[in-house]
């Protein structure tokens, strides 16, 4: 393909292609954003009012918010909800509880070992792999450079 057809391409494209509503999409996203760090944070008063320390009490909030999000996509609520949220839902830890989740039961057809078990991490894996690494990168650093 030439340049020539390379650009009218492009701008065919781009003429067809629909505008995206930049500012519905940035409010969605965060007050869907807002409300999800404030029920964090409701989750976080609640289990210090119930006598965790601190530490124990965000370590609880990470999993209710995992084991919530894996709910919700196990019944179908979650990707209903972040079809309006947008990136307000896209915060990681529920992001990947949901790409986990949904690519378990999209693949469970295909048997346990085969499907459920190689596929779930499709998604997650290159985010485990690269946080991991990177966090070993920063610690590394760390180590040698602030200790």
């Amino acid at each position: 393909m030439n340049d020539k057809n390379h650009s009218d391409y492009q701008k065919r494209v781009k003429a067809l292609s629909p505008g995206s509503p930049l500012l519905k999409n940035t409010v969605s996203a965060f007050l869907f954003g807002g409300a999800l760090c404030l029920f964090a944070e409701l989750l976080f008063t609640f289990y210090v009012s119930r006598g965790a320390e601190e530490k124990t009490a965000r370590t609880c909030v990470s999993i209710t918010v995992v084991v919530l999000t894996a709910i919700l996509t196990a019944v179908g609520v979650y990707d209903k909800v972040a079809k309006h949220a947008g990136a307000g839902f896209a915060v990681p830890i529920s992001g990947f509880a949901n790409s986990v989740v949904s690519a378990a039961l999209e693949y469970s057809t295909e048997g346990r070992i085969l499907g459920t078990a190689v596929r779930m991490f499709t998604l997650a894996g290159p985010v485990i792999v690269y946080g991991c690494s990177f966090a070993m990168i920063y610690g590394l650093i760390y180590y040698f450079f602030m200790m």
